[in-house]
Formats: C-alpha cells, sequence, structure tokens
C-alpha cells in the first residue's frame, strides 16, 4: 500500500473534503460517514492515490517513473512498476480501439505547444530535444509477462487523459465503507450510491462558450461522468488552440466544443472523451456506441448530439 503524504486537506464540513492535486482542485463527498476520525482517515487515503499517480505517472515531474522511461535508451526494453505499466496499456488498447485518435504520444507535441511546466513549482520540463521522426502508439511495445515497455523511437508519451481518470477510481476503492460518495476532480466526477437527501447524484454539464452556466444535467447513483472540452485548457504561448490535439496532423482538434462521457469507470469515461472529441460528431458517437458507453457531443454551434442511451441519466 501506498505511504500517505501529508495533504493541504479542507473540510468544508464533516462530509466535504478538498485538495490540490493533478493542476486541479479534487473535492471529495461522503454520506452516513463513519464516526469524524474514521472519515478524514479514509478520505486521505483516497487523496493519496492522486498523489501516487502524479508523482509516477506525469510528464511534468522530472524525478517521475514516466520521466525516467523517456530517458532510458531507445529500443531497449524497461522494467517499470504494475501501475504505470497498466496505464499504459490501457492507453494502447484505447489508441487501437479509436483507430489513433488517441495517442499517449502526442506528448513531444504539447511540449512544442508550451504545456511544459510543472504547475506547483512552474518549472520547465527538459525532455528530450524534439525530433522530426513521427511517432504514434505504434512505436510503444509492452510486454505483460516482463512489464517492460519499449520505446522504438525517442518520444514522450502524455498520459494525462488517462491518470486523472485512473485516480479517481483508485480513490474511490478506498471509500467502500460509505453508503453514497462522489469524487470530483476538476468536472471529472465518479458517484456511488445516493447524495445526502437519499437521492440520485445529480452532474451538470458546462456551457462550452459559457462554462459558469450548465447546458445539461444528468442524473445517477453509479458511474463517471468525464468531459474533454476547447475551453479547459488554451495554449499557454498565448497562440489559439487548446490541449486536445489530433495525433495524425499535431494541430487543435476543433470540430466539436465538448464531449462528455457516462462510463463504469472514470478512466474509461476520461480517456473516450478525449478520443471521440478528436474524432468529431460522427465518428466520436460511433466510437462511443461501440465502446457501450453513452456520451454527449455538443458542436461548435452548440448543438447537442447524444448516444442512443444518453436518455436514461436526463432528469
Amino acid at each position: 500500500m501506498i505511504a500517505i503524504p501529508e495533504l493541504p486537506l479542507v473540510a468544508n464540513d464533516r462530509s466535504v473534503f478538498s485538495a490540490v492535486f493533478m493542476d486541479t482542485v479534487i473535492t471529495i463527498e461522503v454520506v452516513q460517514a463513519q464516526p469524524y476520525g474514521a472519515c478524514d482517515e479514509r478520505v486521505n487515503r483516497a487523496f493519496g492515490w492522486f498523489d501516487h499517480v502524479e508523482q509516477r505517472c506525469s510528464r511534468f515531474v522530472e524525478s517521475s517513473e514516466l520521466s525516467a522511461l523517456f530517458r532510458a535508451a531507445t529500443g531497449a526494453p524497461v522494467s517499470v512498476s504494475p501501475l504505470l505499466f497498466q496505464l499504459i496499456e490501457f492507453a494502447l488498447t484505447v489508441a487501437r480501439a479509436s483507430g489513433g485518435a488517441f495517442d499517449p504520444t502526442v506528448g513531444q507535441a504539447m511540449v512544442a505547444r508550451g504545456y511544459k511546466r510543472n504547475y506547483r513549482t512552474g518549472q520547465e520540463t527538459t525532455h528530450r530535444p524534439h525530433t522530426t521522426r513521427e511517432t504514434s502508439y505504434r512505436d510503444v511495445v509492452i510486454n505483460p509477462e516482463g512489464g517492460t515497455v519499449t520505446l522504438l523511437k525517442p518520444m514522450v508519451l502524455d498520459l494525462g487523459a488517462v491518470a486523472k481518470g485512473f485516480a479517481i477510481d483508485l480513490a474511490a476503492a478506498e471509500l467502500g465503507c460509505f453508503s453514497g460518495y462522489a469524487i470530483n476532480a476538476g468536472g471529472d466526477v465518479l458517484v456511488r450510491g445516493r447524495n445526502s437527501a437519499n437521492a440520485p447524484w445529480r452532474i451538470g454539464i458546462k456551457n462550452p462558450r459559457r462554462p459558469a452556466e450548465l447546458i445539461e444535467t444528468l442524473v445517477l447513483s453509479d458511474g463517471a461522468v468525464c468531459t474533454s472540452g476547447d475551453y479547459e485548457r488554451p495554449r499557454p504561448d498565448g497562440q489559439a488552440g487548446h490541449h486536445i490535439i489530433q495525433p495524425q496532423t499535431g494541430e487543435t482538434a476543433s470540430d466539436v466544443a465538448s464531449v462528455t462521457v457516462v462510463a463504469a469507470t472514470a478512466m474509461v469515461a476520461d480517456a473516450l472523451s478525449t478520443a471521440a472529441f478528436v474524432l468529431g460528431r460522427k465518428r466520436g458517437l460511433q466510437l462511443l456506441e461501440s465502446q457501450g458507453v453513452d456520451g454527449l457531443i455538443i458542436a461548435s454551434g452548440l448543438e447537442l448530439y447524444a448516444t442512443s442511451g444518453l436518455s436514461r441519466y436526463r432528469p
């Protein structure tokens, strides 16, 4: 089990807590909590997973296991921890399922667009210099038996589209003693059970053009809701664009404004929302349907396009 760090934990009341990890505010609400001390311990353990995943799997942390993988000799198998292996294996699975619309090897393209500073320290990452050799998920080879990862070309992997969802799922595993709980990581939400009013949880979806307003509300008691939007992370260098990149062209994906996915786990919802965003409205909906999840795609003109099963989550 991981060591639990000292956390900047804030208790808004006896059942709602928040802390900052992964460049976002993480809020955990538990319902019908145990005595306060037990609640505090469980929530701290849940927050600990966000720190653990970030320290191992972030390209913004120079000492992370992921950064060490970049520095290894090209073409050499590298033994990695089961946690990092699972993340990379899942990312490659989504890459294949999406025909490369989701691709963890876009890291260097993101660095070139200014996404290269640790949000805590402000320190700029110092990964390998840019190479003109094109990379794709096919240049990452994994060996499940040996637990190794081989990078066939110099590259920077970016696991941001799966790591936060994975941390949410790991945190949720610590909260099973509560009758209900909600984890909100910067708008990516996982819920179980019922809320403090003994009703299903209500999750709002932002209007991409007026993020202070909601454009849709979903109701559920068990599942994850994750959104990828063009309003979330504009380019740090001041140029037009955002953080969701079309891997084949290296350009900002611009066919839709946001994609929200409802799935059993946050890792699946997180990754598929990114993949569907890159694919655009028509192919994105086809991907979501083929993967057995539901979702809502909002076009640039704010037209709404939903999967066939999304209506069961509407109030």
